[in-house]
């Protein structure tokens, strides 16, 4: 059985990553303030593994939540919900004890009718999505305009669906960021999965964030600067008219025009201090090549097209 279902995750995209639950507290311990009577949706979950329903069912009076949902997935049978909504077993709290659990007629795949009957219901989304269908996963949310704060890795960024958002400002990063273990199945094979002292498995990995389109101080903390330009230090593009900058430590202060910046710009990310212009993989809107810059013949990584806010 288990070299069956070995091969058959090699055979399919494999996304049963769970996030460990020292990791979800140090991130939503800046959230508080959102989640106050509101209904909190934890889909492509697995409540009887996925540490994110044991958060919230633990932490349910103290945010002052009105229900918690979590759905299970099954591949190829009905699965079930489960949920919570007060103080069922009159005990004076409301926690994992009070959990009503409901069979579903579908998987409970997050695009069956049943989970997205259960997303309209929902205030705020909080799950690690399956990273290979992420670029479905988001455009579901903003399709019914919800809240979420989702598990994902920073590259998704350059995928030409994804990126207007964080353009556009409606949705940025979170807190967390680089490098993030997972608890994984006992058949997932790779050489960065080992087992714990506590018998289970983990591997890690390293470009995670959260994303999300909750207003959270860090957004506007302001970017402190003070390198100055040079035509030395910063030079310009083969193929653009931008400055290249190698470290986002080290974006001029005094330069009003257009920059080139790694992606990890994002998480410092204040929008009353940066206008996003693009980036350059989508600029001439190829999808496949895009508009890679070049200095002096050698391409760069990714790049973000910023510039400073005029004052």
């Amino acid at each position: 059985m288990a070299s069956h279902n070995l091969n058959k995750a090699k055979k399919i995209k494999f996304d049963e990553f769970y996030t460990k639950r020292a990791d979800i507290e140090d991130e939503l311990k800046h959230y508080k303030e959102h989640f106050k009577n509101k209904v909190v949706f934890c889909n492509c979950d697995d409540p009887s593994i996925s540490e994110f329903y044991q958060y919230f069912s633990a932490q349910f009076d103290r945010l002052g939540l009105k229900k918690l949902i979590s759905t299970h997935y099954e591949t190829e049978k009905p699965s079930y919900k489960l949920e919570i909504i007060g103080d069922i077993n009159k005990d004076g709290k409301v926690n994992i004890q009070d959990t009503k659990e409901t069979k579903l007629k579908q998987n409970g795949d997050f695009r069956s009718d049943e989970s997205i009957e259960l997303l309209k219901e929902s205030d705020i989304v909080v799950t690690n999505p399956p990273f290979s269908l992420l670029r479905e996963y988001i455009a579901q949310l903003f399709e019914y305009n919800k809240k979420f704060l989702i598990v994902a890795n920073i590259n998704s960024a350059t995928c030409k669906e994804i990126f207007p958002l964080y353009a556009e400002n409606k949705m940025w990063l979170g807190y967390k960021q680089g490098a993030q273990e997972f608890l994984v199945p006992d058949y997932y094979d790779n050489k960065n999965a080992y087992v714990a002292k506590d018998g289970k498995k983990y591997a890690k990995f390293g470009n995670i964030c959260w994303l999300t389109n909750l207003d959270i101080k860090k957004r506007h903390e302001k970017l402190e600067l003070y390198k100055k330009y040079n035509e030395k230090e910063y030079p310009k593009y083969d193929n653009y008219n931008a400055i290249d900058v190698d470290k986002v430590a080290n974006i001029p202060i005094d330069y009003d025009g257009l920059m080139g910046v790694p992606i990890s710009f994002l998480y410092k990310y204040n929008p009353e201090q940066f206008k996003i212009i693009g980036i350059d993989r989508y600029l001439d809107d190829n999808p496949k090549y895009g508009h890679r810059f070049t200095i002096n013949g050698k391409e760069k990584y990714a790049r973000v097209i910023i510039k400073h806010i005029e004052k």
